[in-house]
């Protein structure tokens, strides 16, 4: 099959379409089952296979779900999107997405669901391991490259999840009331970066509604930012059973409903077509977008072929990438481990890894490297070991807290292991704090006490609490370092590679000190972003709130200085130029971060914000030129009454640095505009009040949807509001139970727990694939609002 225009692939599409019934348009705009859209055999349209794969790919054997890992194909499990992302490194995210496409086309995939790209607000956001960042920029930056990694291999990548999707709890009927230019500015500028440059063949739209309006549905997002402002070309496709008003969606730009919900929706989509609330031009744009999907996956297919992926080096690239994503927090020198003496490993997770997170995306690796069988491989079966606590949930006993005291004092040097469990952080649910489970945290003091020279390995998705980070020799953050972390993290201690991560999220002291804390997680259906654009490094630096450990930062074995900043170029199109100088003991690298600060805005900005980075590396002695461009985007802002970016004029300071808070030199450029930014009165801390969030939101605080009386977005948990509920909602229970069939002990079981009681009533219209449709939900609604079926108080 030859490759076809954009242009000529649309008009082959709409071709297509306009021979089709409107009962095959309707049917074409529903997945056949759970993972495969529908074909059109009579036209040589075949199925488009999609699966979930932000960090690797979890394809199913049949058509129906399993929510298990075993149900798999084996796949490269890569690191998470928090380890990537902290590789600060768009080459090697290209590299994983290229891996990453091979793999999807060998086993018949023509859309991988991911990269994921929300921002991450809160550190307790359960899903915060799948995502990149705190910052918007870093965030375009990588996302961008994966898309283009995986798209070079002919396979689509669909960015997710469009928009403000940045907590589990609730997640499918949450509305998010955010103002505009901090919705702008935070939470849509990585997502236009990746969709303007990088052209992703599908854009997720994500369960929760924001500002009133579901994000499937959204006019605004889909129809006005996305298609109209950025000019996206592609499907638009639901998360999976996101779909609250299927004929609201297709006026807004949703194209296609997945998974199958068996026609659930398509009498009222008929029926709007009959009263004229949807258009035939409407209908035929979204099965053109879709049929146009489906022949663009089968052009990469022809062009690309379907050879085996090589696995062996797929798992040598997660290898390398896990140790670009290792950050090195703190090193009083102890590391590189030198490779004498005695060494003790202690912790469950070195000889039963936490390597990915818990979810939708959870892979069956191809393999599995531990720890400590690469730390045995080097020093040998003499290597001493404990596990220090139960994998499962961290907790620990006075023996085993006896076992690691004995086997830390014994030893010249300990590597200790501590994280979450794989149940602690999940799709489906927020963590209720940050802190390290109790046992895990008893653990760290007694061997520290028992040898001060003891290295603390971090494996988690999101920052913890570390209120004891100054007792350790040194302190890594390993992240969740996929099928190959084991390997990696013993590369890293041992000096084989160099911790290359740097952080691409803030750790606050603690989390209450978050003014997200004060809006996060706590209320079923409304989150108010009250904190505006006070996230991360933007609040920790704006406020003067020191974050344990910043933004940016990580430590290596080599050290660099800094020189001849300069500055050139005109107007806004700027190239910043410095040389750094390796003066250390070994050949290593650096991320050179640039910062933007406003020094004479009109408005209230952050203090600053990254702009640019660039890694380089460098010999032993070696000295070297990094250039980084800035552009007007670098310096504008989002003006809301024009809605559109402007650049004020003034003075800039442009910050060059090891992080957000280690900073080796500025310049400051007078900058030229006729642009006039409308000045806007600010929230006078961190927080706002009633009054100064319904002014940024531009109308009074919407009040937030009651759970009373019971409708089509009423989660099936709401059902325990009454005596006749409550036994509906057990029974929903009993069957949900036996049809996913959760191997015991899957780390997935208390996600479905929470998919279950929050997942919308009209949910079980689609889940049931018309067996229990729309005429019955209605019907039973009317009962269990009668006034005279008691609520419980």
């Amino acid at each position: 099959m030859s490759v076809m225009t954009p242009q000529e692939r649309a008009a082959r599409a709409s071709q297509i379409v306009s021979g089709l019934s409107r009962t095959q348009k309707i049917g074409l705009l529903s997945g056949a089952d759970f993972w495969h859209t529908t074909a059109l055999p009579q036209h040589g349209i075949g199925a488009v296979h999609l699966s979930d794969g932000p960090h690797g790919l979890r394809v199913q054997d049949g058509a129906v779900d399993h929510v298990g890992q075993a149900a798999s194909v084996p796949a490269t499990c890569f690191p998470t999107a928090v380890t990537l992302a902290s590789a600060w490194d768009p080459d090697l995210l290209a590299e994983v997405g290229a891996a990453l496409g091979r793999e999807a086309r060998a086993l018949g995939v023509g859309v991988v669901l991911g990269p994921g790209m929300n921002i991450k607000r809160h550190p307790g956001g359960g899903r915060s391991f799948e995502y990149f960042s705190e910052d918007p920029f870093l965030t375009g930056a990588c996302a961008t490259a994966m898309v283009r990694g995986i798209q070079s291999e002919g396979v689509g990548a669909c960015v997710k999840h469009f928009a403000v999707n940045n907590q589990e709890s609730n997640r499918m009927r949450l509305d998010t009331i955010v103002d505009p230019r901090t919705l702008r500015e935070l939470y849509l500028a990585g997502f236009e970066t990746a969709v303007t440059r990088a052209a992703p063949w599908a854009v997720m739209s994500a369960y929760n509604l924001v500002n009133g309006e579901h994000a499937g549905e959204s006019r605004t997002l889909l129809a006005g930012i996305l298609r109209g402002e950025w000019g996206f070309d592609g499907l638009v496709v639901s998360d999976w059973f996101a779909v609250a008003d299927r004929p609201a969606g297709l006026r807004a730009g949703l194209d296609l409903e997945m998974p199958s919900s068996s026609g659930a929706w398509d009498a009222r989509v008929a029926a709007a077509l009959d009263a004229g609330a949807v258009t035939v031009a409407e209908l035929d744009a979204a099965c053109t977008r879709v049929v146009g999907l489906a022949l663009r996956v089968a052009e990469g297919k022809a062009a690309a072929g379907a050879a085996p992926a090589d696995l062996a080096a797929n798992h040598a690239l997660a290898r390398r990438a896990a140790a670009a994503g290792t950050v090195l927090l703190s090193n009083d020198g102890v590391l590189p481990l030198s490779g004498e003496g005695t060494i003790a490993v202690i912790g469950a997770f070195a000889r039963t890894p936490r390597y990915q997170g818990a979810g939708s995306s959870l892979v069956n690796p191809t393999r599995l490297d531990t720890l400590l069988d690469a730390m045995r491989e080097r020093h040998g079966e003499t290597l001493a070991w404990a596990p220090g606590y139960d994998p499962d949930t961290g907790a620990t006993s006075v023996d085993l807290l006896a076992q690691a005291r004995a086997a830390a004092a014994a030893a010249d040097v300990v590597v200790l292991v501590v994280g979450l469990p794989a149940r602690a952080e999940s799709e489906g649910y927020d963590r209720p704090h940050l802190r390290l489970p109790v046992g895990q945290e008893t653990l760290v003091q007694v061997v520290t006490d028992a040898n001060p020279r003891t290295v603390v390995v971090l494996v988690n998705g999101a920052p913890v609490e570390l209120g004891w980070a100054d007792r350790p020799a040194a302190l890594v953050e390993a992240y969740l370092g996929g099928q190959a972390g084991g390997s990696a993290l013993a590369d890293v201690l041992c000096g084989d590679a160099e911790p290359g991560g740097r952080l691409a999220e803030s750790f606050p002291v603690a989390g209450e000190e978050l003014p997200a804390s004060a809006n996060f997680s706590a209320h079923p259906t409304q989150v108010q972003y009250r904190e505006g654009p006070w996230v991360g490094y933007r609040f920790h630096d704006t406020f003067g709130v020191a974050p344990r450990f910043c933004f940016g930062h990580g430590l290596g074995y080599t050290s660099f200085a800094w020189s001849d900043l300069s500055v050139e170029g005109d107007g806004t199109d700027l190239t910043v130029r410095v040389t750094l100088t390796n003066t250390g003991s070994r050949a290593g690298s650096e991320v050179v971060q640039l910062y933007v600060h406003d020094v004479t805005s009109s408005l209230r900005r952050p203090e600053q914000e990254l702009k640019g980075f660039a890694r380089i590396r460098l010999e032993l002695g070696e000295a070297g030129q990094v250039a980084i461009g800035l552009d007007r985007r670098s310096f504008a802002v989002y003006d809301v009454a024009t809605a559109a970016w402007l650049v004020e004029a003034g003075e800039y300071e442009l910050r060059v640095g090891a992080s957000s808070r280690d900073l080796r030199a500025s310049a400051v450029v007078t900058v030229a505009s006729d642009d006039v930014v409308t000045p806007v009165a600010a929230p006078a801390g961190p927080l706002a009040s009633d009054a100064e969030f319904a002014a940024l939101l531009g109308h009074p605080v919407p009040t937030a949807p009651p759970l009373w009386p019971l409708t089509e977005d009423s989660a099936i948990g709401d059902l325990r509001q009454t005596w006749l509920g409550r036994r509906l909602y057990a029974l929903a229970n009993l069957v949900a139970g036996r049809r996913l069939a959760l191997d015991e002990g899957d780390a997935n079981g208390p996600m479905m727990e929470a998919a279950l009681a929050e997942m919308p009533l009209r949910g079980v219209v689609a889940y049931t694939g018309r067996r229990f449709g729309f005429t019955h939900l209605q019907a039973a609604l009317a009962v269990l609002n009668r006034a005279t079926i008691r609520r419980r108080r």
